[in-house]
């Protein structure tokens, strides 16, 4: 095209501006774009290799890459790997049309050789990738050629994991992941994909390992980690797929048959995770008043923590509250003349992990804390609050006017919003600040029924663990009014605190406001912990599957989805997997659908576990793939059209 515009205006202008005409074209039309034609769609196009691709006997260590255009190498460091592994970082230069590759470790003799570059190569003006991209040689006689492939998930939710090594090994005894780098190794992309390339025939065992320390093995210390028990055998066919011809960036031509070898096995599956026991160790122990101080661990533990007092009784004069893992708890001072101290001084001895063996063992540390807000500080900030609640007295005296204003006290307060209406399986609870006695006797449960209130029963229970959590247990039923009454004083804290009075009326919602959802699961046992999630980090509700049913009443109008997991020591939770042992994690599922529940609406629902492979179970709405936008020639063109189609309209109408 450039070079009929210059002949043509050449001969009515003269060659000088038919020049500067063609240098004019050219430089409006780097790679096209609004509007000096399309976009440039095509991929680097590699031109040559040194050693050639494919080669035998290699023994250099520098390898090149010679391209048709000039390219770029994105994100190196996350996405160029060699196989086998090298510990030490191959260097990775572009210059221009060129890629050199420096292989630093020694190579192995007979041997098989990858650098897979994945997607990594894109052209330098455009970022039109090339594709998944390996150059192999060999250090023998033989290239291997053999590739096996698959995913690689996060055990607890089934979201892929980036940039995790999914490595190979020919020895199958389970001591090799942790003393021995991988024979094979890739790594995986955005969708958790990888393909191990460079394979030589035999058996394998398949590991995932976020290698830390870089060594290629597992070494515990928080590495996330998969493993499996299935040998590997890997095999190929002849095999054809089906490629699409594209005229431009939205149209295509036609579908062409491609012939290409199929490499087994394609869908492995490996669910990944950090193991049970984390490193657990003391990370802080804060006092920001007089009155408490709370430790903070890393991990949970089942073994509580002991305090020895140092010049007191610890076990008379503190009150723990802890949480269900032991790894936050708060210490109440009880003791009026222990609160009037400056510094409590104590040994902490704890559960922790030893850094050289990794096993738990019993510490203790030796600690003297001052509140931040000290008993002397607070005295004097009471003193000063009734010394000006005096003077506001005196000065409405001396005006003639009188106050019911009390003077200033501490009262123990209630947290926790009880809503203003219900679900009938649900229960009232609140919190305390600070840790009381209740006399149930100054509770009410009062039933309205037109107008007419009388005592309902009911059940205040403290939590087994917060001592400051309450929870109020109704025989609620669908369309009753109730009021809440807390006496005044019916709250008596250990530093003589007591409650304001208070009341809080609410309804138990009608049946016609709620969903109900039944799954019918086949393949559920006693082991099977269905829930049902509002967000992927929110469970609405759990339930325990019973005779191949899961059944969720009084649910509120939304969108939900399901989720579910083998729970084999019975714990109600979730629990990951330790390798030493050959205990995977808990085996987690999703259901494909989201779920679109209407009130006054009961919706059935079967759930075959296996129906689908891991990576097409769960719902669109709760990935969060972390996809790169890839602004290629392709979808710059599809945006150009659109645009040029947006504004033809228009003209159109104004036309």
């Amino acid at each position: 095209m450039l070079s009929y515009i210059y002949n043509n205006v050449c001969r009515h202008v003269g060659k000088a501006w038919g020049f500067l005409l063609l240098l004019m074209a050219a430089c409006a039309n780097p790679g096209a774009g609004p509007d000096g034609g399309p976009y440039d769609e095509t991929p680097p196009q590699l031109l040559g290799t040194s050693p050639q691709m494919g080669g035998r006997n290699i023994n250099g260590q520098k390898i090149t890459l010679v391209f048709n255009e000039a390219i770029q190498v994105e994100n190196a460091v996350e996405k160029v790997i060699v196989s086998p592994p090298q510990v030490e970082m191959p260097e990775i230069k572009v210059s221009g049309r060129r890629i050199t590759v420096s292989l630093l470790d020694s190579l192995k003799p007979g041997t098989t050789y990858t650098v897979d570059f994945s997607d990594a190569i894109k052209d330098a003006t455009e970022g039109n990738p090339m594709g998944n991209f390996t150059y192999y040689f060999s250090t023998g006689e033989t290239v291997d050629t053999m590739e096996v492939a698959g995913h690689v998930f996060s055990a607890d939710n089934l979201t892929p994991i980036k940039g995790i090594l999914v490595g190979l090994h020919s020895a199958l005894e389970d001591s090799v992941f942790r003393t021995q780098a991988f024979d094979r190794v890739a790594r995986t992309n955005a969708e958790g994909f990888f393909s191990i390339k460079g394979v030589s025939p035999g058996r394998y065992r398949a590991y995932a390992l976020m290698d830390m320390d870089g060594d290629f093995r597992f070494s515990g210390k928080g590495e996330m980690i998969a493993f499996s028990r299935e040998i590997i055998t890997p095999s190929s066919f002849p095999d054809v797929r089906h490629d699409t011809l594209w005229v431009d960036s939205v149209r295509y031509d036609s579908v062409r048959t491609v012939p290409y070898m199929h490499y087994l096995p394609d869908n492995l599956e490996l669910r990944a995770f950090k193991e049970a026991g984390q490193p657990r160790a003391l990370l802080k122990i804060m006092r920001d008043v007089p009155e408490k101080f709370t430790a903070y661990f890393t991990a949970p533990s089942a073994q509580a923590p002991t305090v020895s007092g140092i010049g007191f009784d610890a076990t008379a004069t503190l009150l723990e509250s802890r949480s269900q893992g032991n790894d936050t708890i708060t210490y109440w001072v009880r003791d009026t003349a222990l609160l009037a101290r400056d510094t409590l001084h104590f040994a902490y001895t704890y559960e922790a992990t030893d850094d050289s063996t990794g096993l738990a063992c019993l510490r203790t540390d030796t600690f003297e804390l001052v509140p931040k807000l000290t008993m002397a500080r607070r005295l004097k900030q009471k003193a000063e609050a009734m010394e000006r609640w005096q003077k506001q007295q005196e000065r409405l005296r001396k005006r003639g006017k009188s106050s019911t204003e009390e003077p200033p006290r501490d009262y123990v307060k209630f947290s926790g919003r009880i809503r203003s209406s219900m679900a009938p399986d649900r229960n009232l609870t609140f919190t305390l600040s600070e840790p009381s006695s209740i006399d149930t006797a100054g509770i009410h449960l009062l039933l309205t029924v037109d107008s007419t209130k009388t005592e309902a029963p009911f059940r205040l229970v403290r939590d087994k663990y917060d001592l400051l959590r309450y929870t109020v247990y109704g025989e609620w039923r669908p369309g009753q009014r109730y009021e809440l009454v807390i006496d005044s004083a019916a709250v008596r804290s250990i530093y003589d605190n007591v409650n304001k009075p208070f009341s809080q009326t609410f309804s138990i919602s009608p049946n016609e406001e709620f969903a109900a959802l039944f799954v019918h699961v086949p393949q559920a046992d006693t082991s099977l912990v269905v829930q049902l999630l509002a967000s992927e980090t929110k469970v609405e509700r759990q339930v325990r599957a019973k005779s191949g049913r899961a059944d969720f009443y009084y649910i509120e109008p939304g969108t939900y989805y399901l989720r579910a997991f083998r729970d084999f020591n019975n714990n109600q939770r979730w629990d990951s997997g330790l390798f030493d042992e050959g205990l995977q994690a808990e085996t987690v599922y999703y259901f494909p659908k989201t779920l679109k529940l209407r009130a006054n609406w009961d919706i059935e629902e079967t759930w075959h576990l296996d129906a689908l492979p891991a990576a097409r179970q769960k719902p669109t709405e709760l990935q969060n793939l972390q996809r790169e936008r890839k602004q290629t020639g392709r979808s710059r063109n599809s945006e150009r059209m659109r645009e040029k189609a947006k504004q033809s309209n228009k003209r159109l109408r104004q036309g």
